[in-house]
Formats: structure tokens, sequence, C-alpha cells
């Protein structure tokens, strides 16, 4: 996404990030709160700011991805790099001041402040665009919330949402970064975090253009709406929400399946994209998962025998790897990184509509072979198990594998799907910071 030439001292936390994985150097301007949101562009910079946010490698710039993949490893990938704290996700003994877990935490809370900056000043933007402008906003913070509260709490299956603990939900913003009673907010349970950021994805859909370029559209809020609902079980609302992205008429599977990455501009297939060129963005996904030859580093993890053991002869998506080690889906440099595909809704279709004995846009059997189909396969009649196979091969290294291995309440690595070690601490700075109103998860 595009970024704002000047930071805005607007965040909701200033605590420092360590750098352990890349130079991360901020400018040193800033500007006062009062004047920043004075005006109907302003406002609309800052929401470029949030994107911004929302696109840093610390959440859907790669890491997000990467912590999942990590953590649902089960032996069919590796961390064979250097760094330590992505070595300490992936064998599932993190420590609470880990730096990768924190510095996700606060870049995840600085773009929530972001937004709710925008949310406080929408007065002041023109009539006509302020519903986008707040559905824009309103997004972001959601996604975010999303992704947070997936890594950082027990997982929705695990029951128990309305005593689990969730996230802290901010709403008010800070002024000129300064840290006030209004940031001293107690962890909300499970349930509500997800009741919460349900209200700003459906506002979003609801408010919302089809078309925005390359930024949110009533399509991609259904999107993340789809993969909410299919976290929750709710079953109906994820395949509806599927579907109607599926029905929108925007997007189409891309054939061969290999042209749905390493691209400079959306595919066909592409429903959202973090946007990356040789000016702009970040796609950790290629800096951890490429090879110094494509300008990475040198491999940071591997493909092991377990993972090309599952696919069939003549599986297309077979052919996706370079150097014997490497995913070829994150192999070249400056290349924008898809977030969600098609193809997941049309396997989230299919999931939910056989669970729940319906046809509602196409039969189960009728998903799963267009995306077998796509990959060269033959077809075959759909039963659960074929279609969460079909998923976990499909989806391989997106950053979808641990939140499946916890929605099917499957074990990994030799832990159960609720088991501590699965979940995120909460950062230690953070813990201190607060006041006493952060409780820290069970484990740490």
């Amino acid at each position: 996404m595009k970024k704002l030439i000047i930071y805005f001292s607007i965040i909701a936390v200033t605590l420092a990030v360590g750098c352990s994985k890349k130079l991360d150097v901020l400018p040193t301007q800033s500007i006062d709160e009062k004047d920043v949101f004075t005006s109907d562009a302003k406002v609309k910079a800052v929401l470029l700011g949030a994107y911004d946010g929302l696109s840093s490698g610390w959440l859907l710039g790669g890491d997000l991805q990467l912590y999942s993949e990590l953590l649902g490893a089960d032996d069919e990938i590796s961390w064979v790099g250097t760094f330590n704290d992505p070595r300490e996700i992936w064998r599932k003994a993190i420590p609470t001041n880990n730096d990768y877990v924190a510095g996700t935490w606060l870049q995840g809370y600085k773009t929530i402040g972001i937004c709710n900056n925008i949310l406080k000043h929408l007065d002041v933007v023109n009539e006509d665009d302020r519903k986008r402008v707040e559905a824009e906003a309103k997004f972001i913070r959601g996604v975010v919330l999303f992704e947070l509260v997936k890594l950082y709490a027990k997982p929705y299956s695990a029951g128990n949402v309305t005593t689990n603990l969730g996230l802290q939900l901010i709403t008010e913003p800070t002024v000129n970064g300064q840290i006030t009673d209004v940031n001293y907010v107690p962890r909300s349970t499970v349930q509500e975090t997800y009741n919460f950021l349900l209200n700003d994805l459906t506002f979003a859909k609801a408010n919302l253009p089809e078309e925005n370029s390359v930024y949110a559209t009533t399509s991609v809020a259904s999107a993340f709406l789809s993969r909410v609902y299919l976290q929750m079980e709710n079953f109906t609302a994820a395949r509806d929400e599927a579907n109607d992205v599926i029905n929108s008429g925007l997007y189409s599977l891309v054939n061969p399946i290999s042209k749905a990455f390493n691209n400079s501009v959306n595919s066909a297939e592409d429903i959202f994209d973090m946007q990356v060129s040789e000016k702009d963005g970040a796609n950790d996904m290629h800096l951890f998962w490429s090879t110094s030859d494509y300008g990475a580093r040198a491999g940071d993890v591997e493909v092991n025998d377990k993972h090309f053991a599952l696919y069939e002869a003549g599986d297309d998506r077979a052919l996706l790897f370079f150097d014997d080690y490497y995913t070829e889906k994150w192999k070249l440099n400056f290349k924008n990184l898809p977030i969600v595909r098609l193809a997941e809704m049309y396997l989230t279709r299919a999931e939910a509509n056989l669970r729940l004995g319906e046809t509602v846009g196409a039969t189960p059997t009728e998903d799963l072979n267009r995306i077998r189909s796509r990959s060269g396969l033959g077809p075959k009649p759909a039963t659960l198990d074929d279609i969460i196979f079909e998923r976990h091969i499909e989806l391989a290294f997106e950053g979808q594998r641990i939140h499946d291995v916890k929605r099917l309440k499957q074990s990994v690595d030799g832990f159960d799907y609720d088991a501590n070690e699965l979940v995120f601490p909460i950062p230690l700075r953070d813990i201190n910071a607060s006041n006493g109103a952060l409780k820290q998860n069970d484990g740490y």
C-alpha cells in the first residue's frame, strides 16, 4: 500500500520495537494532532497511513502469515534461519520478550490507533465520501483485531468464549501519542472481541464500494467475514459470504496456478493483495521463504519431505518449488503478496455446503473439482476429508495453516489445537506498561 511520507504522531503506543529481523528506521518528522485532522485531504492521507500499517511486515506484509505456518509446521517445514525469534515460534517455546511477538502486537495497536483517530474526525471528510472512509477505517481495524485474536488468544473452537481472554478493545484515540487512562483497557473476552470485529467488518461490507483500486471493497470485506465465520464454525454465514464473493463476477481462477503468484499487479484471482514494488511495500514472505539468489535471505524456511509426499501424481502444485527445498509462491522480489484468493472462497463454500448438506451456489463436488481441475487433477466425489485436504494443499504456505488446525481441532507437532504453546504471550513490556490492566495468557 502507499506510504505516507510523514508518520503522524497519533499512535496508541510509543514503545520501541526490536529490529532483529531488518533495519526499520522511521522518519523523525511528526505533526501535532491538532494540525493533522483539519481537512478532507488530510484525513484521507491518514487513511493511507492506516493501510500502510496493515501492510507492514509485522502484519499482513508477511509476518502474520509466517507465524501461522511456523506454528502449524508439523514437520512439513523447518525454520533453518539464524534468527532466534522465529525459531522460538517454530519450536513452540516462545518467551514473553520475543521481539517478533512484541513487534506484531505493537504494530497492530498502532494501526488500530490510526483508525480510531480517523473515526474521531469523520466530520471534516467530504459528506459524499464519509461513509466510505469510515468503512475503510473499520475494515482495517476489524482485520487487525481478527489477525491478533487468532494468535494472542485461545481459539474460538476451544469453547469458553465468554470467559477466555481476547484482546484489548481500544476505541478512544490518543492525542499526540500521549498515553492516558483510555489506554489502560483490560482484555475483553474472545466472544466480545469477535463481536466487535464482526461489527466493524459488517459495517465495512455494507458501506464499501464494489471497486476501490487496490483498497478494501465490498468483496474484500466479504472474504474476511467468510474467514471470521469459518473460525467461529458458523458455516452458513461463512458459506454465504464466500458465495457473495464468487458471485460478484469480479474474480476468476487463473490457469496455470503459477500465475497466481509473483505478480506485479493483482491477478484475476486476487481478492486482496498487499502491494509491493521496488519503491514501496513489504513482503516478508519473500524475505524469509526465498533465497539470496532472488534478493531474499538464505532460505530461512525449508519445505520437508513430509509435505512433498502429500501431492498426487500429476498435481501441478507439486511443481511450485525450486532448488529442492523452497516454495515458488514467494520466490521473486518486489512482487505483490496475495492475502485472499478466489480458490479459498470455493473451498470454503464447498466445506460449508457439505457440512450443512446444502448446495448454495454449487455442489461441494463441483467446487472441489474446480480447484482440482485447475491443478491438472481428475474429478472425484467430495467428502469432508477431501475438501479439507485440498485446502491444505491449495493454501500451503499462505498463512492459513495454524488457524485451520485450531478450528478443525487437530494436533500439530505433538500439541493439541488448544495448547498454551500455540498461543502467543502478551508481550512482557506491554504487561509492564499496562498499569495492571493486561493479564498474561496461561502458560507464560
